[in-house]
């Protein structure tokens, strides 16, 4: 089999309709769009999402809240998940990366209080929540804050 001889199987491909070109082609004068109304004149077509008139779907569902564009979006860790590390090992961005505790960092990365703690680290990330600060704290670890 060689890519000059290929052909595509018998009746699988039909010759393009040709409308518009005369009376006696079958396809003439109107163009086999019939007669009058939307779908007969040019540029038609309705956009998405009409309904024929009725009010459509997305102005009769009523809208609620809005959308925060300045959101802040934080990688969270649990705390539980930081006793892998070595005591008294620096834990920054890069080690939880490496460690597969974070994988896209945002806008930062934050420590939550899930878990137990029972080696003291030096953390070097971005918000700590209360409750992990004092898990940390009582564990002798230390936070620095980026």
């Amino acid at each position: 089999m060689k890519l000059g001889t290929l052909k595509p199987p018998e009746g699988s491909k039909r010759r393009k309709k040709r409308v518009g070109r005369g009376i006696g082609s079958g396809h003439g004068k109107t163009a086999c769009r019939g007669t009058k109304g939307q779908r007969s004149r040019s540029g038609r077509g309705i956009p998405p999402g009409f309904e024929g008139g009725q009010m459509p779907l997305q102005r009769r569902v009523p809208k609620r809240g809005f959308t925060n564009v300045f959101k802040k979006k934080f990688a969270l860790v649990n705390i539980g998940d930081l006793n892998r590390f070595k005591a008294n090992s620096i834990v920054d961005v890069e080690t939880l990366r490496k460690a597969g505790l974070v994988k896209k960092v945002h806008d930062g990365v934050k420590i939550l209080g899930g878990g137990r703690i029972t080696i003291p680290l030096i953390l070097r990330v971005h918000r700590v929540s209360k409750g992990a600060a004092e898990k940390i704290v009582a564990a002798e670890g230390k936070i620095e804050v980026l």
